[in-house]
């Protein structure tokens, strides 16, 4: 039996998670563009009807909306995807028009896009400086200490006291490293570098899975070595030092956002891994209910994802803004603006069909469709 939390407690828990994390990256976007000179219209969380609001003295309408499912600043004149002059911007006064988002230099507005991404990683750098201070961090080496048999590491040949030098050409140097790469090629192929009293040996095999269920019944495919640690070593962290412990762990998770969107369009994994809203919902409401420490881990670990997904050239997104951005740096003028409109058109048809392919998944892990089907 699983340990439902409930209805209502996953919406409560999902509408902070998101409200939290639109806010902080639209703060990026707002806080540089007033420092960068530019005038906010708007700030809203949330799409659609206006469900509350206030206007303040700089004449920015803040408002929560309808729809709680991402969220914008809209800057003065920034009319279009694209945020391409318009005749209306073109007849301002020049005091008005100095306001605007298209009246700054490229810097200016690439600073003012790139500014929520990196807001959302900083928010997370917060959050795992705080864990750091409170728990330490682990200084354990890639050192065997017990093999499993028919494991990975029995075949290719480990004994307690080898080291892992490398996977896969990638440098191992904490016991935390292998783990985090380990778990992301289950049933995969895998080279391994390993030392032993001073002499290293190369081996190749196939990465072992290990099939979890968690209390809500959730099923994770991770990737198994058979190896456990030789000595665990925790050490406390310094205030100064907090903050470098968490940019570490933030690259980790990045790096491992990265791996698995690589094997996603390789075809190394299945695309139905991929989950959208409801299934952040879903975890949201599982994650508040095992309390608040795990929730706020949560959070951080989102806050990641959102950042990296922001960055990614997709016109539509602010990765799609910058690469524009850098098109006209390299020209010395901006793309054509035709150009730019089937771009944004391409971008929003290419974000509305990943929305559709993970909404698919997730009302498919929920047994929707099998319902359907008797």
């Amino acid at each position: 039996m699983t340990d439902n939390p409930g209805f209502l407690l996953t919406i409560f828990a999902f509408l902070i998670t998101i409200g939290v994390l639109v806010f902080v990256h639209e703060m990026g976007h707002y806080l540089v563009g007033r420092w960068c000179g530019v005038k906010a219209e708007t700030f809203a969380i949330g799409f659609g009807k206006e469900l509350t609001g206030w206007t303040d003295k700089r004449g920015t309408r803040w408002k929560i909306c309808m729809l709680p499912l991402g969220g914008y600043v809209q800057f003065a004149g920034d009319m279009d995807p694209a945020s391409t002059p318009s005749k209306e911007w073109l007849s301002l006064p020049a005091e008005e028009r100095n306001q605007t988002f298209q009246s700054k230099s490229l810097w200016k507005r690439a600073s003012i896009v790139f500014a929520g991404p990196a807001i959302n990683f900083l928010f997370a750098i917060l959050i795992l400086a705080g864990f750091a201070l409170a728990y330490g961090t682990s200084e354990t080496l890639p050192v065997a200490g017990t093999i499993s048999e028919n494991s990975t590491a029995a075949e290719i040949g480990l004994e307690p006291g080898d080291r892992i030098v490398s996977v896969n050409g990638d440098s191992i140097e904490m016991f935390d490293d292998l783990k985090q790469k380990i778990v992301l090629i289950p049933d995969q192929q895998a080279t391994f570098v390993y030392e032993r009293e001073g002499q290293l040996i190369e081996k190749t095999a196939i990465v072992g899975v290990d099939v979890q269920v968690d209390r809500f019944g959730n099923e994770y495919r991770l990737g198994l070595l058979g190896m456990s640690a030789g000595k665990v070593e925790w050490r406390e962290v310094g205030l100064l030092e907090a903050p470098l412990v968490a940019t570490e762990r933030t690259i980790r998770i990045v790096k491992a956002i990265w791996t698995t969107l690589g094997q996603v369009i390789t075809g190394k994994r299945s695309i139905k891994e991929l989950g959208g809203p409801l299934k952040i919902a879903q975890i949201s409401g599982e994650q508040f209910k095992l309390g608040l420490e795990a929730f706020i881990g949560f959070v951080a670990l989102i806050s990641i994802n959102l950042g990296f997904i922001n960055l990614l050239p997709i016109p539509m997104l602010d990765g799609g803004h910058l690469m524009l951005y850098a098109i006209e740096a390299v020209r010395r003028k901006p793309a054509n603006p035709k150009v730019q409109e089937w771009a944004f058109r391409s971008g929003f048809a290419l974000v509305m069909v990943f929305m559709l392919v993970v909404t698919f998944n997730d009302l498919s892990s929920f047994g929707l469709f099998r319902a359907f089907g008797g």
